[in-house]
């Protein structure tokens, strides 16, 4: 019996993906052994900190790092830093910075909701979002316009959740911001790559350690030494609320050292796709192929089809009902509403993807037979 199910909960199995609703990360035995020896004795914490930026630092190719609870904290501390800096009168005010520079210019299509508005974490930072052109059309002209001499910070959103055409590039905002005297800041929460963005000019970055990392929840900022000093300082205020614990910081950094980005092992997930794909393409009215992740990662999933008038249930029924089985079946279905869902490998324990094909057949073969 799992530990959540000692607890009264349900088994989970999860084909979503690194999703915060499930938990994020199920984290590696060495993983978990260090958060376990972390737990069990004393540290001082800003001394932790600051190591924990030179480990992220090393691992990025940034000048210095600083750890958070999460990649959401992340943008509120960073939109903070690029506010206030390291002055402490302006980090106790926050999130009240009326008087201050605190315009967060970011393209209309990134104002996402990715289980919170992106807004809603600018504000935590005292920033006010300009949002830039339409939904689905920003010309460069759209971001110069939005920017005048209240403009704290641009903020790029490299996401899945994130309008994928007729944006401007991280490279173009970039560029405007090296014009303007204007840092540029990069939500880049679930990216396997953790020099790309620093590489091209970025000033911080922002990822999730419990997302490609494979760590515990708990996420870091990497950049530019003088706003990672800013990011640091916001500890004193706003990020007070949002402070990592020495577990996660230490399980975040043995995640780091373990991670290779290189080695992701692009086959296995391709091996345990196609199989689960021949399976569920033998159903009749279900139509499953191999697609790659939206944002563009080196991430395959099966993307099922289901054709109602053959199997008798519309998507978001089945959808439903592989949720509320025992065990529970988490699918990847941002796109429901268009009769579309898939299954990602990734979180997969040994399995599992058996399990799936099993509860599939046997949803979609009843509802056949009570017919």
């Amino acid at each position: 019996m799992g530990i959540y199910q000692k607890l009264g909960l349900k088994q989970v199995i999860n084909a979503s993906g690194k999703m915060t609703a499930l938990g994020a990360s199920a984290v590696a035995p060495s993983v978990a052994q260090a958060m376990g020896d972390a737990a069990m004795d004393y540290v001082e914490m800003s001394e932790l900190m600051l190591a924990a930026g030179q480990h992220i630092a090393a691992a990025t190719g940034a000048e210095d790092g600083c750890p958070t609870s999460g990649a959401a904290a992340g943008i509120a501390i960073s939109v903070a830093a690029a506010i206030t800096g390291t002055h402490l009168s302006l980090i106790e005010r926050l999130p009240c910075s009326e008087g201050l520079k605190n315009k967060i210019v970011i393209q209309k299509g990134h104002a996402v909701h990715f289980g919170a508005p992106v807004q809603q974490m600018i504000a935590l930072g005292g920033g006010r979002a300009v949002e830039a052109g339409s939904a689905n059309h920003v010309e460069e002209a759209h971001l110069r316009e939005a920017i005048d001499e209240q403009t704290a910070a641009l903020l790029y959103v490299k996401s899945h959740h994130s309008i994928q055409k007729g944006m401007q590039s991280l490279e173009t905002m970039i560029r405007i911001g090296r014009e303007q005297g204007i840092p540029v800041i990069v939500d880049a929460a679930a990216e396997e790559d953790l020099r790309r963005f620093l590489a091209k000019g970025a000033d911080l970055v922002i990822y999730s350690g419990g997302k490609a990392i494979g760590g515990p929840t708990s996420g870091f900022i990497a950049g530019r030494a003088p706003l990672i000093a800013a990011c640091h300082a916001q500890y004193k205020g706003i990020g007070r609320a949002m402070k990592v614990g020495k577990e996660a910081i230490v399980g975040l950094l043995t995640a780091l050292q373990q991670y290779d980005p290189e080695n992701q092992d692009a086959s296995w997930q391709r091996t345990r796709v196609e199989w689960l794909a021949g399976e569920l393409g033998s159903i009749a009215g279900v139509t499953a192929n191999i697609v790659q992740d939206e944002a563009g990662r080196a991430i395959y999933r099966v993307q099922v089809r289901m054709d109602e008038q053959v199997t008798g249930r519309t998507a978001q029924e089945l959808v439903r009902l592989l949720e509320q089985g025992d065990p529970a079946i988490f699918t990847r279905n941002h796109a429901i509403n268009t009769g579309v869902f898939a299954f990602d490998p990734r979180p997969f324990h040994a399995g599992q993807e058996k399990i799936i094909a099993a509860r599939m057949k046997e949803l979609l073969e009843k509802r056949k037979e009570g017919e």
